[in-house]
């Protein structure tokens, strides 16, 4: 039997984490048994469904990498199936139509309120012989009254729900278009889906899948219902927590591979091992040792495992993502050093990709202000013959690499019988317009004699005028 799990997420808004997780789980369960992950794309919801949104997911997807053997597949390009299905159901007596009004489903409810009874459709409509006539129906699957289902859940083990307590739900509304619990049986029948991996708030609808599976004359599919995710709070994760949808993380400068990570350990854990390739997610992830509690989201352990991926990813892999947050800063990468070199410069210091590009920008853009208590400090008459030196020096080096220009620096502070800190800040402010950067001397090496020396020179022309 070939494994085939599927992501079917309903296209009303962005990929959030939570379905994200979803997604990655059951592309991990498919691989790791050399099986099939298929995407669906559930746009019945035809008021809430937009294509923006699907586009949002099968970006968030592709920035993830998590590829799909098969799809994406449409249910709105799948009517004509589900129709056929509804009527089969209709003609086995397993579906009726159901003429009750709102009013009168809100009074039947009512009154079961009042009898403290649980809210349910009590099946008036079942044993209809005709129609009434103005009306136009829905349809009910006509749901066992008597026994129970049970749940054959991989992470929470047997589930019993007694059928007396499930109604006969809708399965296909006035105007003929199907309902998720009608949908979602008819494709993973007809996908051939093995494992359905999914959140635990779908849980409910399982019970009442599964006989309608029974009524198809089909086998139900494997069960996990995984945990929810809190926030930082104990809440369920909202938009209120910050950044709940997958490309808001790519925004915020973190790597695909990160959050991939961080989400896989959410409710899952081998021994004390934090950080996992993708290989050893394969390998090691089983679904059915999900933890069964909810997991809380920590944004400070997804941004500490950000930058362990930052630190050893390789140079060429950070250029990838580097050059979209840098599209973002309208920079041209042409005019300045290769973002490889730039990864390798900062991977050390840098925790997202975000302050990665925001503090390489003076490698492409020329210095045309200083921070002020920047320049205050250091970018005065003080520092005025320690720049005009550095700038004599550096106009005379034969080599221009990091060594020698160390040299000179140490050269030009002994010389002024100053600490080199007292030479390097100036020239560190005249080439950024602030106090930070990596080393000064491979800094400088990558900026380039030409620009080096420009903006020393601008620098020093700031100085004079300043006094002027």
């Amino acid at each position: 039997m070939t494994i085939r799990t599927r992501f079917a997420p309903s296209p009303t808004g962005y990929l959030h984490v939570g379905g994200a997780r979803t997604a990655l789980f059951s592309w991990l369960y498919a691989r790791k048994h050399g099986g099939r992950f298929v995407l669906r794309i559930e746009d019945t919801d035809l008021e809430r469904s937009t294509a923006e949104s699907v586009q949002a997911i099968l970006d968030g997807m592709s920035w993830l990498g998590l590829d799909y053997d098969e799809g994406p597949f449409y249910q709105t390009q799948r009517f004509d199936r589900y129709k056929e299905i509804i009527q089969q159901l209709l003609e086995q007596g397993d579906a009726y139509h159901c003429y009750c009004s709102k009013d009168e489903l809100e009074e039947m409810r009512e009154q079961q309120r009042a009898n403290k009874e649980k809210p349910r459709y009590d099946g008036r409509c079942r044993e209809l012989t005709e129609p009434k006539p103005g009306i136009e129906p829905v349809i009910r699957f006509k749901n066992p009254t008597t026994g129970s289902v049970i749940v054959r859940d991989m992470i929470r083990g047997n589930v019993e729900f007694k059928n007396a307590e499930l109604d006969d739900l809708i399965i296909a509304r006035p105007d003929g278009t199907p309902t998720y619990n009608l949908t979602v049986v008819v494709d993973d029948m007809d996908m051939q889906m093995t494992h359905v991996i999914r959140g635990d708030d779908h849980l409910n609808n399982s019970p009442r899948q599964i006989n309608i599976f029974k009524a198809l004359g089909a086998e139900p599919p494997k069960f996990a219902h995984v945990p929810m995710i809190l926030g930082d709070d104990g809440a369920r994760l909202s938009k209120r927590h910050g950044a709940v949808g997958v490309m808001s993380y790519r925004d915020q400068g973190y790597l695909p591979e990160a959050l991939l990570n961080y989400l896989v350990r959410l409710g899952w854990s081998h021994g004390d091992q934090e950080i996992f390739s993708i290989q050893e997610m394969i390998e090691l992830f089983d679904i059915e040792d999900v933890n069964k509690a909810a997991s809380s989201f920590n944004t400070e352990k997804l941004l500490w495992l950000n930058q362990q991926y930052i630190k050893n990813s390789t140079p060429t892999h950070i250029a990838d993502h580097l050059a979209w947050h840098m599209q973002q800063h309208d920079v041209d990468i042409s005019v300045g050093p290769s973002l490889e070199k730039i990864a390798v410069l900062y991977q050390e210091r840098a925790k997202t990709l975000v302050e990665m590009a925001e503090s390489s920008l003076f490698f492409y853009n020329k210095v045309t202000s200083f921070d002020e208590k920047a320049a205050m400090k250091n970018l005065n008459q003080a520092s005025l013959p320690l720049l005009q030196n550095m700038q004599s020096r550096l106009s005379a080096l034969s080599e221009w690499l990091a060594e020698p220009i160390h040299t000179e620096i140490k050269a030009c502070a002994d010389m002024h019988e100053v600490g080199m800190g007292k030479v390097a800040q100036p020239i560190r402010v005249a080439i950024t317009g602030n106090t930070v950067s990596p080393s000064l001397d491979v800094t400088l090496e990558l900026l380039g004699r030409e620009r080096t020396l420009a903006a020393i020179e601008f620098a020093i022309d700031w100085i004079n005028n300043q006094d002027s």
